[in-house]
């Protein structure tokens, strides 16, 4: 999907990535280990030498592109814009994936309702603007089995800030996240390798380590930024309750004790720990936030010293 241009945003969109943020971000690249090949001059410096003047093929103008690539002489001749490319012009292949089930919205109620959702919707939403400040070929996605994949992109330039941030401000969760099945589906239908971004809590039915798999066996560079809230990672609960599954309804009555609690403890840190081993394994990026964390100085310290962004 991508929209047309509007040149105000609202006061919500301005609210997910406010104009003091972005001006820290304009600083920010996006930082893969390896540059890929790719169909239009980015920000970024080619791993080739010495053929930056030689012509190599057209591709079709999309909004957003810089117009001072337009062949202007093609455009008189065929009345259809097109870009001119060059053999050693690279770009990046943003992939940006966030999980919108229906356990991201979390807690569901009282004054922070929805604090884990509208977090990693600001990750999302920063994330895309550096990459298309940076003029990197962006293809944003959320992902649920009720709405499916939603998409926005393949777009380039700042032109689609905007319209960016609406379609984050307006994405809703719902239904569950089959993290192996989802990452593979995206696998099979967008090919170009690139750096796929992927936000999450992972709470997945099916797993996750084989739809990571198929990822870097695409040729994809991958992180995956995985994200609970505090009550998630420490529960406030004790007694005798009935816990329903968010995303499936699936109710159990457990008693929560301090034997109860420090076994929770213990498996959330294994698996949090199994997470990041199996990343680190296959050279994939990981990292743990909560949502009670400042949301800018993730992008601006965390992923940075990771090395997502430089």
């Amino acid at each position: 999907m991508s929209e047309q241009q509007t040149s105000h945003p609202s006061e919500s969109t301005r609210l997910l990535l406010p104009e003091k943020v972005r001006r820290r971000l304009d600083a920010l690249t996006l930082n893969p280990r390896k540059i890929r090949a790719g169909a239009l001059q980015g920000e970024r410096r080619s791993v080739k030498r010495g053929t930056s003047i030689e012509f190599a093929d057209y591709r079709d103008y999309t909004p957003g592109d810089d117009l001072r690539r337009l062949d202007w002489n093609v455009y008189a001749r065929l009345g259809k814009p097109y870009i001119k490319l060059f053999e050693d012009e690279e770009d990046l292949a943003v992939h940006l994936i966030l999980d919108t089930s229906a356990s991201m919205n979390w807690p569901p109620e009282g004054e922070r309702a929805g604090e884990k959702l509208l977090f990693a919707k600001r990750i999302f939403a920063a994330l895309a603007y550096i990459s298309l400040a940076s003029n990197d070929a962006l293809m944003l996605t959320a992902v649920n089995d009720f709405d499916g994949m939603k998409h926005f992109g393949t777009v380039r330039g700042r032109g689609h800030v905007v319209n960016m941030l609406r379609f984050v401000h307006h994405l809703e969760a719902k239904g569950l996240t089959a993290v192996t099945a989802t990452l593979e589906s995206y696998a099979l239908r967008f090919k170009r390798a690139g750096m796929v971004i992927f936000i999450s809590d992972m709470f997945s039915p099916d797993g996750w380590l084989e739809g990571l798999n198929r990822l870097l066996a695409n040729g994809h560079e991958v992180a995956i930024v995985h994200v609970l809230t505090p009550e998630e990672v420490v529960p406030p609960l004790a007694g005798d309750l009935r816990l329903v599954d968010i995303e499936t309804g699936e109710a159990r009555e457990v008693t929560v004790d301090a034997t109860l609690r420090d076994i929770y403890h213990r498996r959330l840190e294994a698996w949090r720990n199994q997470l990041r081993a199996e990343c680190v394994r296959r050279g994939a990026y990981y990292l743990p936030l909560q949502s009670d964390m400042v949301w800018e100085r993730v992008l601006l310290h965390d992923m940075r010293r990771l090395g997502v962004v430089k």
